[in-house]
């Protein structure tokens, strides 16, 4: 009888099919997720709303509740741990436990880098929030309303980006008739709240001088507003500056790929042989330094 035979399958091509369909299905899952979760929120009733509940019955079945779990598991899950199973896939290709150590170092990395971007998004909402308080606060004055009064409905207005334990303070002394502009220069500490060092201004000038206090806050706000208009020009000018050491990042990996298709076996030259370990070692070096340095330019110029 005759055998057929099998053409092997490189390791390389395995994992990364085994890479994409591991991707596949979890954007998959992500993604019915966010499905059911519109439709809740369409249809009404949540979790355990009428449309939905009669939609599924009385009970979800149990794997549907441990898919459930897991999936809010997963999304609730620090991103950054997902340099490990990267690791572990590249780690699978090169047959080499390198790749681990290196997925292993990037978590705390990576962490860093992301708590930085929330960092600076948190203070972008801030400095957004400010903006809005001057001008609800101008709009309350010109109607009429008491300063006191004004400002505890400008604070309520933009409560969604400025915590209220943060804005506390500024109400009761707003409401108890105490010392508003020491309370305002406290949460101007906060980054992204400069800003209301002008409003603490403006309020004592119009306590201690009887000058208006709208004309002065409409001042400011008309200044915040020209800052925001800068900084993003100045952002949209350095998009192509970050596109390029993005591009300069990655023609690395797409020099590996390149070779992977090729027929050549990069992994295994950079992973088991000295010169390709020595090459490794100095050419990660060096990618880390020029992306550092492109990148320490880039913000010099955002920040002058």
């Amino acid at each position: 009888m005759e055998r057929t035979a099998m053409i092997p399958v490189p390791m390389g091509v395995s994992a990364f099919c085994a890479a994409l369909s591991a991707g596949l299905a979890v954007w998959h899952w992500a993604d019915r997720g966010s499905v059911s979760r519109r439709a809740e929120l369409l249809f009404g009733g949540g979790a355990g709303g009428p449309a939905v509940a009669g939609a599924r019955g009385k009970a979800a079945p149990a794997w549907e509740r441990a898919a459930t779990a897991a999936r809010k598991r997963l999304t609730a899950s620090p991103k950054e741990w997902f340099c490990l199973p990267v690791a572990a896939v590249l780690a699978l290709w090169g047959e080499s436990v390198l790749p681990l150590v290196a997925g292993a170092v990037a978590v705390p990395l990576v962490r860093r880098w992301l708590r930085a971007g929330e960092r600076r998004r948190v203070a972008e909402r801030r400095a957004e929030a400010v903006r809005g308080l001057c001008d609800v606060l101008v709009g309350e004055l010109r109607a009429g309303a008491q300063p006191a009064e004004g400002l505890t409905t400008a604070v309520r207005a933009v409560g969604v980006d400025l915590d209220g334990s943060e804005t506390a303070p500024v109400v009761a002394a707003a409401r108890f008739g105490g010392d508003v502009p020491a309370a305002l220069r406290e949460v101007a500490r906060l980054p992204g709240a400069e800003g209301l060092v002008g409003v603490a201004a403006c309020w004592r000038v119009a306590v201690d001088g009887g000058a208006g206090l709208a004309a002065g806050l409409e001042r400011l706000g008309g200044t915040l507003r020209a800052r925001r208009d800068q900084q993003d020009s100045l952002r949209a000018q350095l998009a192509g500056a970050w596109s390029t050491v993005v591009v300069l990042a990655l023609l690395p990996l797409v020099g590996l790929a390149m070779g992977w298709a090729m027929g050549a076996d990069p992994m295994g030259v950079l992973l088991h042989t000295p010169a390709g370990l020595s090459c490794l070692v100095v050419g990660g070096l060096l990618e880390a330094a020029g992306f550092w340095w492109a990148g320490r330019i880039v913000r010099s110029g955002s920040a002058s």
